[in-house]
């Protein structure tokens, strides 16, 4: 932060001149160090502005002014020289994680997700822009004088800023306008990875493109140049993007690829100076820039350069030579001593030899003689044990070994197939995944003992599942056959139902069949004298009415009969020739 105009500021001031080298260092639990770099020693520590971990610390162009932002949404004003706070505000409704002081500095710009401008003489918000999804890692100014110059310049409007979030691989341009109501980005740069270091030569002449050297968390440098000029729908690409990587001659025959850590401009704008390697060592180089090539790879052995020497352990324990006269003591209870046996050397030792008159003992007599029940010791059938039924299953699983797999995946207890799952390494569930989609294509008895494994390996081990990130194809296979499974389970439930209904109806009938017939004749018939009687009244009293029905059924006949017979004649002609016929027929 060594500019020219600050240069001549500090050789003015004679006071000012010490803060040359401070360093101000904000800490996890809220104070802010001020550290002499030529001196090598702590100078000052400022205290009380802060609860919590302090994320931003930017200095002012006046030297004796810093501002710090924390976690606790809380906006610090420091006083260098008396070590107070000078003023302390709310800056956000979370935590505030950037901040970015205006090339007059006359403006703060802060950051959470949000991003605000605030006046610093009034401490209100002058501006508000939508910002990122998530916290905001960098903020910079990238014009010194609006691109407009015909309108009367007031220090911040037409100027534009960039500002970068953590896990967004997009870098925002933002422009100030004289009016509030434009608040989105007007443009984006696109990056490989998450921005870790951003820096920019700042354009000062309207024609001068904005030259951008951005490193992602991947390692690689992202160049840009654009003339910042309005609106762009598009994000722009980096117009070159530098790699390093090792030469990979000697003993690896593949090139390693080498992490930038960070880059900055020269002065002169036309080289770059790239910090790459190790944190612990790392390799600062400058290099003249050339983008007229879009992808650049440097060549560096840094296996050479970084050698970090590992000194043998040097230790201060020394060994002390012990005599054979010197008495040993054992850390023990003070006061107690128990006596050493030593074997004398005068007894034989117990030959194990047995004499040959004598048999030898069988294992059982042996565990009889130890207490063991014998009947634990052996397992029934040969069957493994519930604990080993998980090391056979990745053994199995390992080697692809299709009887130990039949014996394991084959039981149908529902407490063994939970603890084998339970037991069994994380690193065996994608393969007992796969073995079981096999076995679901085959016999539908087997697939139904396999669902109970695959029921018990999602329960048990769906967290671990949803961690993949190619959990999708992997399981892709397995989803369509329970897809296509599932979907003739309605027209087999109905034919089910069918089935069942003709089956039952056919059984009925069959039952029915072969029910003997009932004997419909009377067993037992009872008779009474006065029935007797009634019943002789009654057949005279039906004789009667069927006598009188007979004679009136005669008298119709004859009627009938007659009729007939006028008919006749009437229409043979008789009943107009002979009228005095008729009367002695009738």
């Amino acid at each position: 932060q060594d500019g020219p105009q600050r240069k001549k500021r500090k050789s003015e001031v004679g006071e000012v001149d010490k803060q040359l080298d401070v360093l101000a260092i904000g800490t996890a639990v809220g104070s802010i160090l001020l550290y002499s770099t030529v001196k090598g020693e702590l100078q000052s520590k400022l205290d009380g502005g802060h609860d919590s971990r302090v994320n931003c610390v930017r200095w002012h162009q006046d030297n004796c002014c810093l501002y710090s932002c924390s976690d606790d949404k809380h906006i610090v004003e420091w006083n260098t020289q008396t070590c107070k706070v000078k003023c302390k505000w709310k800056g956000d409704n979370s935590s505030v994680t950037c901040l970015c002081i205006s090339p007059d500095g006359k403006m703060l710009l802060s950051a959470g997700r949000t991003i605000k401008l605030w006046d610093l003489e009034t401490k209100e918000v002058y501006r508000h822009f939508t910002g990122h999804a998530t916290s905001v890692s960098s903020l910079m100014f990238t014009t010194v004088k609006p691109m407009n110059e015909s309108k009367p310049f007031d220090g911040i409007t037409g100027l534009y800023f960039l500002s970068g979030a953590i896990h967004d691989r997009l870098l925002s341009v933002w422009y100030i306008r004289s009016d509030r109501k434009e608040k989105n980005a007007v443009m984006s740069f696109t990056v490989t990875d998450e921005p870790t270091f951003v820096d920019l030569a700042v354009s000062e002449v309207k024609e001068e493109p904005v030259k951008l050297a951005v490193v992602c968390r991947d390692g690689q440098l992202h160049l840009f140049e654009h003339i910042l000029n309005g609106y762009c729908k598009k994000p722009l690409t980096s117009n070159c993007t530098i790699q390093i990587a090792t030469p990979g001659n000697d003993g690896d025959s593949t090139p390693k690829p080498v992490p930038i850590l960070a880059a900055a401009f020269c002065t002169d704008k036309q080289s770059l100076l790239l910090v790459y390697g190790n944190t612990l060592q790392p390799i600062i180089e400058k290099v003249s820039l050339n983008t007229s090539e879009s992808h650049i790879c440097l060549v560096r052995d840094i296996q050479k350069v970084l050698s970090l020497k590992t000194d043998a352990a040097l230790t201060k324990v020394k060994t002390p030579v012990v005599n054979s006269d010197t008495k040993v003591l054992v850390p023990g209870i003070p006061g107690h001593s128990t006596a050493v046996k030593t074997p004398a050397l005068g007894k034989e030792k117990k030959k194990n030899k047995r004499k040959p008159g004598e048999t030898e003992e069988s294992i059982e007599e042996r565990l009889g003689a130890l207490d063991i029940d014998v009947s634990k010791v052996k397992t029934p059938g040969g069957l493994p044990q519930t604990d080993s039924f998980a090391v056979l299953l990745v053994q199995g699983l390992e080697s692809n070994d299709a009887e130990i797999l039949n014996k394991v995946l084959n039981t149908r207890k529902e407490t063994i197939v939970k603890n084998t799952v339970a037991r069994m390494p994380i690193h065996a569930v994608i393969p007992l995944l796969h073995e079981l989609t096999k076995r679901l294509q085959g016999n539908p008895y087997s697939a139904s003992v396999m669902v109970r494994w695959l029921k018990s390996v999602f329960t048990l081990h769906a967290s671990y599942l949803s961690t993949l990130p190619d959990l999708i194809p992997q399981l892709g296979m397995l989803y369509q056959l329970m897809e296509s499974r599932v979907k003739t389970l309605q027209k087999l439930s109905r034919l089910h139902g069918r089935l069942f209904i003709l089956v039952t109806q056919v059984a009925a009938s069959q039952t029915v069949q072969d029910v003997p017939e009932v004997n419909q004749t009377a067993k037992l018939v009872y008779e009474d004298d006065s029935s007797e009687e009634e019943g002789s009244d009654d057949e005279m009293i039906a004789d009667k009415d069927s006598d009188e029905n007979w004679d009136e059924d005669e008298e119709k006949e004859e009627q009938s009969d007659e009729q007939d017979m006028t008919v006749e004649k009437e229409i043979n002609g008789d009943s107009d020739l002979e009228p005095e016929n008729e009367s002695e027929e009738e």
